[in-house]
């Protein structure tokens, strides 16, 4: 969704590469293009235009989920605007095969996703959790319908989940759903982040309270769940950050990477296969990427399948036993050398940061 806070996260993406980062100095010549690589707006290696839509409707594709019951067709929708209140279920080459049209108000739908309904059905959820306003709703809302059987047009009547949030409005882009269990987690989209999950038990003729359950990273646009829960995703304008759910939410990272250049990147889905994630953006026939994971970050069904290499082997370096370098004192006094590089880099940060906060409440 455009708005004037766009500009802000602009100049700070572009101000960014001035703050010495404390990760391990990576190569520009020798990199991959790979999970972890900087930013470079490529996006890992093999990464591809997998279709653009077709569909003139399809003019600020907001979500994008795979469906369960077609093989090869992704449920997406427009954002706030101008636009009926549809789905649309577009196949591999990026051709609408259906348009589900919802009963509903189109407030400000951010994120849609596929997961098991309140029976274990194939359901498709709707997220009606934007907010230009900083939080000023007094609730948001989550429609859902079953997955059609046969893809046709059609209009239903879908069912609403309402919530608020345990500490006040929030701006959210990003839903997903757990397909282990069917929980949904919200993650709204601000400087300080936060992921959000809904109680164990929905109450879908009342409010239900989101309570936080970890942060999230800056300025989310959207969030995913592999197909086997193993592994989520949440997507900002410029990259993606894959975290291990194998104990549930909040999980560990497992790597964090850009994806490719977009006009507005607004999506993120896993394929069905869990071995690559889908990027979409915002636009008239915008383009949706296919991107490969790779190591810790595939999904723990896709990497048993492919007999994924060790997270060290995916990186290019070897065992624990393998010499990868001089060692020794040497490597002591490039670790000892960086620290006030990295001071001043913390101390730039919270500068910019204090400055553009200032911008955004005078906006």
């Amino acid at each position: 969704m455009r708005r004037p806070l766009a500009l802000v996260t602009a100049v700070l993406f572009a101000l960014s590469p001035a703050v010495p980062a404390t990760a391990e100095p990576v190569d520009p010549e020798g990199g991959t293009g790979g999970p972890d690589y900087p930013r470079g707006s490529e996006g890992p290696e093999g990464s591809e235009v997998a279709f653009e839509f077709q569909d003139e409707r399809i003019a600020e594709s907001s979500g994008l989920a795979p469906s369960l019951r077609h093989e090869g067709v992704w449920w997406t929708h427009n954002d706030s605007g101008d636009f009926a209140p549809e789905v649309y279920a577009v196949n591999e080459e990026g051709e609408t095969v259906a348009t589900i049209a919802l009963n509903v108000e189109l407030r400000d739908w951010e994120a849609i996703t596929v997961g098991p309904g309140p029976a274990g059905e194939p359901t498709v959820f709707v997220g009606d959790i934007g907010d230009n306003f900083g939080g000023s709703w007094p609730n948001v809302r989550v429609y859902h319908f079953t997955e059609p059987e046969v893809l046709a047009d059609t209009t239903v009547d879908p069912a609403v989940l309402t919530f608020t949030y345990e500490d006040g409005g929030r701006d959210a882009e990003g839903m997903m759903i757990d397909p282990r269990d069917g929980r949904l987690y919200v993650v709204s989209k601000e400087f300080a982040g936060s992921v959000y999950t809904v109680p164990e038990n929905l109450d879908p003729d009342g409010e239900n309270v989101l309570s936080r359950v970890d942060s999230a990273p800056l300025f989310a646009t959207d969030a995913a769940f592999s197909p086997d829960g193993s592994r989520y995703a949440i997507r900002t304008y410029w990259g993606v950050t894959l975290y291990d759910a194998t104990n549930g939410v909040p999980g560990a990272s497992v790597g964090s990477f850009d994806l490719p250049e977009t006009e507005q990147g607004e999506s993120v889905a896993f394929t069905p296969d869990g071995t690559a994630l889908m990027a979409g953006t915002e636009g008239p026939g915008a383009e949706v990427w296919r991107v490969p994971l790779e190591g810790e970050q595939l999904p723990d069904s896709a990497a048993g399948a492919a007999g994924a290499e060790s997270p060290a082997e995916a990186a290019g370096g070897g065992g624990p036993d393998e010499d990868t370098g001089d060692g020794g004192p040497d490597e002591e006094e490039t670790s000892n050398g960086a620290a006030p590089l990295i001071v001043g880099g913390v101390a730039v940060a919270v500068v910019l940061i204090g400055g553009i906060v200032l911008l955004v409440r005078r906006a």
